[in-house]
């Protein structure tokens, strides 16, 4: 009998009081354990209601397991105690307790109400229980609840989570009442299995209905016009997020700053960054991600050490984004210095940071260390393995490579996209024309994967630096898809290499027409032009980059020394030792001539004298920076640089030659491939 029946009880006042005292909340869990105290002294902790006011305020308390110990005293459990254990332990993300509780409910003979279903497909859904969640669905049916709007809302939850996003649209189209979070529910599940269009147009329609999207919404929303690299969806939601006040909150915000650096707009990035007033390690690992992923190398480090000065413990994005830019800038103590910050056994635990780590190893050219971690990984799944051969591939290991991959077939992993382009990277660093064909037409005939554009960008390459120019055009025109500039640049190359001029004119006006303010394609034909002495043509080209105002990219090299990387550009004279590097520059110059070098000068684009040429050759800036190497590291050291452009053919003999003449080894990575240099040999077999 409850307590309530009697007025005249002495009970009355006691439980009142203690009632009261649940509605006003506490400060403590101290507290809370004071109120229980009364209630058993008092006679009352079998009083459902008050055990009801106790649980909540247990779960606000931050103690389930407190709540967890008073419901199991209670001998005569209702449905009301059952549902507020039930929605606790969900609230506290504890999905599989959740559930448990609910089963301890049906097995007591009690049916689910429109409060149960709820928290309890909630449960199915976090924890992607589709069998329970079946069952679960079947039983709101039969007891008359699958019409409630919320009962509803946590179905397409369900349904969406799990994959099944017809049914999920179904139910959703069923839902008399679409609130915000039904709206959601479903843009959420168009997010989660690719439909990112579909989440957008809903999200389109959403606002036409007048409703606002909450920061959930606008968080997934945003996700989808990142992962479809659509900026003008992307500017339209900003806009909105603008109008109405949302990029304060810390979510929406970082979402904004991870689509736009993801849609490579790292200005508009970084100015939402800065006037962010809340930022936590997810949105400085955005930005950092974004820095390294667009090209920034240098920029990613400096916000790393920024967020250092912060007191922040990196995460693995930030990690992941900061290894990315030591690899990119050849930052092997950086990089290893980064990597102290966590534990190595996190690493090695995680394919993502550990994968991370072999890319890092690999493009610094130390693959000893790079095969280390890779041994040592607790799982290795395709993407690791694919690290790894592209790693050993990149540095002139192509048999070790094509090795591994047997390895992958025979423990039963199915490669993927990235695994060939390893491979057709290593076939294309060797020369390997004939393995390269076999990988190539096995993607399809063998694994049952259709080349991508980067496939054949490799294939074109591979065939291009033999020779067989006309096998590689034959081949972009059987493509596909159309050829983009990559694919394009790579036959260019390839008749650059083997001076067709002809071709390469032809190839250049496609070019033109996809990329008019690419300078590369302009100077490459030049630099044909020149090759063949065809001077008049070659101005000519110049004079066009400058009436279309196309800017030369200069050539910039990087060289870390002592944890610090140093940048040069070519004929740069800022650097505090330049008097000390031309002066090097000069003895090396001495050496090479009584070595027998002879500046190869018709890789200078311009008509000048000899002399002039030479000069030129000299100050290159991956010259500058070995210079560097040379004089500020011991000669036991490893000198690694790495240039933003491709290493010149003049460049590539005289350093080769250098490596001779001080007995050092120089590893240079261009936006081409990778060089390894020691005793006068290259780790690309001269095939450049």
């Amino acid at each position: 009998m409850s307590i309530f029946a009697k007025p005249t009880s002495p009970s009355i006042p006691i439980a009142l009081e203690i009632k009261n005292r649940f509605l006003e909340g506490f400060d403590s869990f101290k507290q809370i354990k004071h109120v229980h105290a009364r209630l058993l002294r008092h006679g009352l902790d079998q009083d459902s209601y008050l055990i009801n006011l106790l649980l909540r305020s247990n779960f606000e308390s931050h103690n389930s397991s407190y709540s967890r110990l008073v419901f199991h005293q209670t001998r005569e459990p209702n449905i009301y105690l059952y549902n507020t254990m039930i929605r606790g332990l969900v609230s506290k993300d504890c999905f599989d307790e959740a559930l448990e509780f609910y089963i301890l409910m049906r097995n007591e003979n009690f049916l689910p109400n429109n409060f149960t279903f709820p928290f309890v497909l909630k449960s199915c859904t976090r924890i992607s229980d589709f069998q329970l969640g079946l069952k679960i669905h079947a039983l709101a049916v039969k007891v008359g609840f699958d019409y409630d709007d919320y009962v509803k809302t946590s179905l397409v939850a369900l349904y969406a989570q799990c994959g099944f996003l017809e049914e999920a649209y179904k139910l959703f189209d069923d839902i008399t009442d679409k609130n915000v979070i039904s709206w959601t529910t479903i843009i959420g599940g168009f997010v989660k299995i690719g439909k990112f269009r579909d989440a957008i147009e809903s999200f389109s329609k959403f606002l036409e209905m007048g409703l606002k999207p909450d920061s959930f919404t606008v968080v997934r929303v945003l996700s989808a016009c990142a992962h479809l690299g659509d900026s003008k969806s992307g500017e339209w939601i900003a806009k909105y997020v603008r109008k109405t006040g949302m990029e304060k909150n810390k979510f929406v915000g970082t979402s904004l700053v991870d689509m736009y650096a993801k849609l490579g707009n790292m200005e508009k990035a970084r100015a939402i960054f800065d006037g962010m007033a809340e930022r936590d390690i997810v949105s400085w690992s955005a930005m950092i991600m974004g820095y390294a992923s667009n090209g920034h190398p240098k920029e990613a480090l400096d916000l790393f050490f920024l967020m250092q000065r912060e007191n922040l413990r990196p995460d693995r994005y930030s990690m992941v984004g900061v290894l990315s830019a030591c690899a990119s800038l050849g930052a092997l103590e950086l990089g290893e210095w980064a990597c102290g910050l966590m534990n190595r056994a996190e690493f090695l635990a995680n394919p993502v940071l550990g994968t991370a780590l072999i890319d890092m190893y690999a493009k610094c050219g130390k693959m000893a260390l790079a095969w280390g971690v890779f041994k040592e990984m607790k799982e290795r799944d395709i993407v690791v393995w694919n690290a790894m051969i592209s790693g050993l591939a990149m540095n002139g290991y192509t048999k070790a490579s094509f090795a591994l991959f047997g390895q992958v077939e025979k423990l039963g992993f199915k490669p993927d996209g990235n695994t060939f382009m390893g491979l057709l990277c290593g076939c294309t660093h060797a020369g390997l024309v004939d393995e390269g064909r076999r990988y190539f037409y096995a993607m399809n005939r063998v694994f049952s994967l259709v080349p991508k554009i980067e496939h054949y960008g490799c294939m074109v390459d591979l065939l291009g630096r033999a020779g067989l120019l006309y096998e590689a055009h034959e081949l972009i025109k059987s493509m596909p898809m159309e050829a983009n500039a990559i694919v394009l640049g790579a036959l260019l190359s390839g008749c650059r290499l083997h001076r067709n001029t002809q071709l390469a004119e032809h190839v250049l006006k496609q070019l033109i027409r996809l990329e008019p303010w690419n300078s590369g394609n302009y100077v490459l034909l030049s630099n044909i032009y020149s090759t063949n002495r065809k001077w008049d043509d070659a101005a000519n080209i110049r004079l066009a980059m400058s009436q279309k105002g196309v800017q030369k990219i200069r050539g910039c090299s990087w060289i870390e020394v002592n944890g610090v990387v140093h940048e040069f550009l070519v004929g740069d004279e800022t650097h505090p030792l330049s008097e000390k590097l031309y002066a090097k520059l000069s003895e090396l110059a001495k050496d090479l001539k009584l070595a027998g070098y002879v500046p190869t000068t018709e890789f200078v684009m311009f008509d000048i004298e000899e002399e002039e040429k030479e000069h030129s050759l000299g100050v290159h800036s991956e010259k500058l920076a070995l210079a560097f190497g040379l004089i500020s590291t011991k000669p036991t050291d490893t000198i690694r640089i790495v240039k933003n452009l491709r290493v010149c053919g003049d460049c590539h003999s005289a350093i080769k030659l250098i490596s001779k003449i001080t007995g050092r080894e120089i590893i240079v990575r261009d936006n081409n491939r990778f060089h390894c240099f020691y005793d006068g040999s290259c780790s690309c077999n001269d095939y450049w």
